[in-house]
């Protein structure tokens, strides 16, 4: 639902420390050269990170978030106690009823608001129906949504626009790179993610497997992820359920 979350902290590819452990040779091949660069602009803070990927990524590039079932829609978080639509995922279920500047005002009858924002029913069963009041235009309209498969997709344009939207004070979390591997023109880099939940401030941690794919220029055509997204949920107090 939230891509800039899921960047900043689902995903989480956004570290303020850095080591390397376990390389498998002597030297970095250039494609592994960009990737630690990648990973210490992303160190470095928000603008170091958004400097990177301008310079780095192809414009055709794509950024593959982690898929989940739900809207797929963004809202602007810094909006604080609204959640104002900000941005369509490309044929989602959202894109078919929303449109961007549309509020949500009621979920399946819970009323929003700040405090509220990330426990509301976008997420669970795919197919299932979802019923929500939206203001648009300054009117209040009904609507409902089924859930649906989101691939979460994203063109360079629209990732450095979600770094450009994103918080920079989420820039907080620690990492070990444990190990950088590649093969042609894709490489691969294991790290360890250590961070705490930005609701209860419980800590935890996570491993991440980023996977990223050059062109024969050197410019990063591909970027996707897996993460232990179901552990960090647990270790924070959180359950998945039906």
């Amino acid at each position: 639902m939230k891509l800039n979350k899921i960047i900043i902290a689902a995903i989480t590819l956004c570290f303020s420390q850095l080591s390397l452990a376990g390389h498998h040779g002597d030297k970095a091949s250039p494609n592994e050269a960009v990737v630690k660069g990648w990973v210490e602009a992303r160190v470095a803070g928000q603008k170091e990170n958004i400097a990177y990927v301008e310079k780095h990524m192809a414009e055709d590039g794509l950024f593959y978030g982690g898929r989940y079932v739900g809207f797929g829609f963004n809202f602007d978080p810094v909006d604080t106690g609204k959640m104002v639509v900000s941005r369509l995922i490309e044929d989602s279920p959202a894109s078919k009823a929303l449109q961007v500047g549309d509020e949500f005002t009621v979920v399946n009858g819970v009323e929003v608001n700040s405090a509220n924002m990330d426990k509301l029913s976008f997420r669970g069963k795919p197919g299932e129906p979802v019923k929500a009041t939206i203001k648009r235009a300054g009117k209040m309209q009904n609507i409902e949504v089924s859930r649906g498969i989101i691939s979460n997709i994203s063109s360079k344009a629209v990732l450095i626009d979600d770094l450009n939207n994103a918080n920079a004070d989420d820039w907080t979390s620690k990492a070990k790179v444990v190990e950088m591997l590649s093969k042609g023109n894709v490489v691969y880099v294991w790290t360890t993610v250590n961070d705490a939940d930005p609701v209860n401030d419980l800590p935890f941690e996570s491993h991440v497997v980023t996977r990223y794919e050059f062109n024969d220029s050197g410019l990063v055509v591909g970027v996707g992820a897996l993460s232990e997204d179901r552990f960090v949920l647990e270790q924070t107090g959180y359950t998945v359920s039906r």
